[in-house]
């Protein structure tokens, strides 16, 4: 039993800890606006933007050494993967917005329903672009 649990953690690992880490990442998103917007009483939209900037580059640091192990080293190499995470976190941000605004505006479904079917696609999309495009391993 305990070496079958063991296959399925080690066939599993990255998107176990990538589960692991969108949780941390997500609360460093609401401990940054919480900090940015109640105690230091910035204006909203800045307190959302900069908490969505530390979670993104929370998110890009644990995903590069933990979740996908990327080896790659080099300023340029490190720039490279920076740009792409942030462009794709920048498009499935843009899809959430798309997603929420059709489910809760046009078909004035529930947000919490709209919310849910965003966030499994955000999810997997991230994921998807991360393994596959961002953080891929180089055959050499």
């Amino acid at each position: 039993m305990l070496e079958r649990i063991s296959y399925y953690i080690k066939k599993y690992e990255s998107v176990i800890l990538y589960l692991i880490f969108g949780v941390l990442t997500t609360l460093v998103n609401f401990a940054a606006y919480h900090i940015c917007y109640t105690k230091l009483q910035f204006p909203n939209l800045v307190s959302n933007t900069i908490a969505w900037i530390l979670s993104v580059l929370f998110a890009f640091i644990t995903n590069k050494i933990w979740v996908f192990k990327s080896k790659s080293f080099g300023l340029s190499k490190l720039a490279q993967e920076l740009f792409a995470f942030v462009t794709a976190r920048l498009f499935t941000g843009f899809l959430d917005t798309a997603i929420m605004f059709v489910g809760v505006d046009v078909l004035k479904r529930n947000w919490i329903i709209a919310k849910i079917v965003s966030s499994v696609v955000v999810v997997i999309l991230n994921y998807i672009f991360s393994k596959l495009f961002i953080f891929r391993k180089n055959k050499e």
